[in-house]
């Protein structure tokens, strides 16, 4: 199960797993995707390795950015992977 997360300005969709306690120490993947002429680009990172697993279309710049972006958030993406999401009411 995916849960969003955020959408960035450039429409830029980031969501995350729900948290992988089969791994020592737990997992999470954050998937990040969005829309090109003729389909998508997508990249995919596993925390906390920061390990990218996938990357269809986006420039090293772009996946260093996206790094720094999960060094700043990764906390909060295991809070909410761990509790099924944000919660919005």
């Amino acid at each position: 199960m995916m849960y969003p997360y955020m959408t960035l300005s450039d429409g830029t969709e980031i969501v995350h797993s729900h948290l992988i306690t089969e791994k020592n120490p737990p997992e999470i993947e954050v998937n990040f995707e969005c829309p090109i002429d003729g389909g998508f680009k997508s990249a995919r990172c596993v925390l906390p390795s920061y390990t990218w697993i996938n990357n269809e279309g986006y420039s090293k710049e772009e996946i260093d950015f996206f790094t720094t972006f999960l060094e700043h958030n990764a906390h909060l993406l295991f809070k909410y992977a761990a509790n099924g999401g944000i919660q919005i009411a």
